[in-house]
């Protein structure tokens, strides 16, 4: 089957790609035994082409407004992407960072804050540098991950709560030797994003818009301000599932869409080379998750094939996954905000679903 165009994406047939031909009915019998729920929608997209794309009606919730009832997704829905927004801020960064508006990683975090001078020399923060909020190893006093999001004993909600967001993440007392140990921080990404904006002049969705959404050819996107205006840097950006696989798409290229240089190759490869480990199977780069995954039916004895794969994701079970050696981006939303298993469906959709289906 020839590629058609799909919203500027070529389509082609499951099994042109690859794919077991009702790799379709596998998805639909997964959500009938309630082994996959509340997704709202899914892209997958082999060889810079969509293979499958669906889309469902579930409950939702939106940042900053809460609640928002059943609605039927579509095509030209835009969602959450909840921390999905941290890798995006992450390639931004070295956006800005190749036109010369920010410092390099390796420059110390408050020359970049000179406004906070009065803390800066205080409790280890003078060790600290750009590095270690990219690679979220700062060192500090944060919790993001014993409460829910809505729960203001969490890190970041208390970050959004503060009068000055910024102060707040650096003010945070230094419990650990910097770029040591890795702890989920999103106010590592906030303090990433306002030096951006301070390097660029732009708010973040413009400059997004500018040097990373526009490039791709992204439709509508949004990015989520808080009470005080300022950007929600780590969880506010909202765009389409389709529009979330060409990030994917764009990674798989090099940083490259369309024979253009959107993310400069050697910023990409910083982003996803391992800088710390998460867990006992996932590390992270530059505000990206990296881990194996095991591809293929193991034949008699031999194993299946360990694949490296980025990752962004994000609450509630919003996730892009990029597998670099089978060319394979697949971008999910869901619904499933504060629930304890929130992260089995889109694990479902890659391992039982695509990866299971891919021949």
């Amino acid at each position: 089957m020839e590629a058609a165009e799909v919203g500027q994406l070529p389509i082609s047939s499951p099994q042109d790609e690859g794919f077991a031909a009702d790799i379709g009915v596998v998805l639909d019998q997964a959500i009938v035994a309630k082994r996959i729920w509340n997704v709202h929608g899914l892209v997958v997209v082999r060889n810079g082409k969509v293979v499958l794309e669906r889309y469902f009606e579930g409950e939702d919730r939106e940042r900053g407004r809460g609640p928002v009832g059943r609605v039927a997704f579509t095509a030209q829905t835009l969602h959450d992407l909840r921390s999905c927004s941290k890798s995006i801020v992450g390639l931004l960064y070295g956006i800005a960072l190749h036109q010369g508006k920010v410092p390099p990683p390796e420059a110390p975090l408050f020359s970049a804050f000179p406004e906070y001078a009065d803390i800066a020399d205080k409790n280890g923060r003078d060790r600290l540098t750009i590095y270690h909020a990219l690679t979220m190893t700062m060192g500090s006093d944060w919790d993001e991950t014993s409460f829910d999001y809505p729960d203001p004993r969490n890190s970041e909600n208390a970050m959004d709560a503060a009068p000055d967001r910024y102060r707040y993440v650096l003010e945070r007392p230094m419990i650990q030797t910097s770029g040591t140990y890795w702890t989920y921080c999103g106010g590592a990404t906030a303090l990433l994003a306002r030096i951006i904006t301070k390097g660029t002049s732009k708010t973040l969705h413009e400059y997004a818009r500018e040097a990373l959404f526009d490039p791709l050819g992204m439709g509508p996107t949004k990015w989520i301000a808080g009470m005080n205006g300022e950007p929600l840097a780590s969880s506010g950006a909202r765009m389409t599932p389709r529009d979330l696989a060409r990030i994917g798409m764009l990674m798989l290229d090099g940083g490259r869409m369309g024979g253009r240089e959107v993310v400069p190759a050697a910023w990409l490869t910083r982003c996803v080379t391992p800088a710390v480990s998460v867990d006992e199977t996932r590390r992270y780069g530059y505000q990206w998750f990296l881990r194996d995954v095991a591809f293929g039916r193991p034949k008699g004895w031999a194993p299946g094939r360990l694949e490296r794969m980025w990752v962004a994701q994000g609450y509630g079970g919003q996730r892009l996954f990029i597998i670099p050696a089978l060319q394979l981006v697949i971008a999910v939303t869901s619904g499933n905000y504060g629930q304890e298993e929130q992260w089995k469906p889109p694990t479902r959709i890659l391992n039982d679903v695509v990866l299971a289906n891919l021949q």
